[in-house]
């Protein structure tokens, strides 16, 4: 089986980031992960929750479930995942990065999927390219949790990929 090491580096870097900005929002006072504000997201736990949930779903998908009953699971997630403490998500990030560290680890990269999407209909990918859209995903949404710190008064953490490359 071929593993493309770009992508199996994009998504340790991936869960890497998440662990760097799970660990400043640890540092600051409490309140702050759950606090409603004004913004693409009401919370910076809704922020966070969607990032783990997104990668739940595509690693279902990636495992052979179908969208729809990827989705299913998320959506019963969801509420458990959005009231979880900050340390609570430490956890359950690092058991999914070990979850699906182990299913990548004897995947072929190159397996072609086909998504069916209810909102944007059917895609033929492969499973690194689907790898590739959770690290761009977290890339995003970590940008909105550095916004929403910046709109409280608080700074966020470099978490790009060449600090990455540094801290290896």
């Amino acid at each position: 089986m071929k593993h493309p090491e770009p992508v199996l580096k994009m998504y340790t870097y991936h869960s890497w980031a998440n662990g760097v900005i799970i660990d400043r929002l640890n540092e600051l006072p409490q309140h702050i992960y759950h606090k409603e504000i004004q913004s693409g997201f009401s919370s910076v736990s809704k922020v966070l929750s969607h990032i783990y949930l997104t990668d739940y779903v595509w690693f279902d998908i990636i495992s052979g479930k179908s969208m729809d009953e990827a989705m299913a699971s998320s959506h019963q997630l969801r509420e458990e995942v959005e009231k979880k403490n900050i340390e609570e998500m430490k956890k359950i990030f690092l058991d999914l990065y070990e979850r699906n560290t182990a299913f990548l680890s004897k995947e072929d990269m190159e397996k072609v999927i086909v998504v069916d999407n209810p909102y944007a209909g059917l895609l033929e990918t492969t499973i690194s390219e689907s790898v590739l859209h959770v690290v761009t995903h977290g890339s995003y949404h970590r940008g909105n949790i550095a916004t929403m710190l910046r709109q409280m008064g608080h700074t966020s953490v470099m978490q790009d990929f060449g600090l990455y490359l540094y801290s290896k």
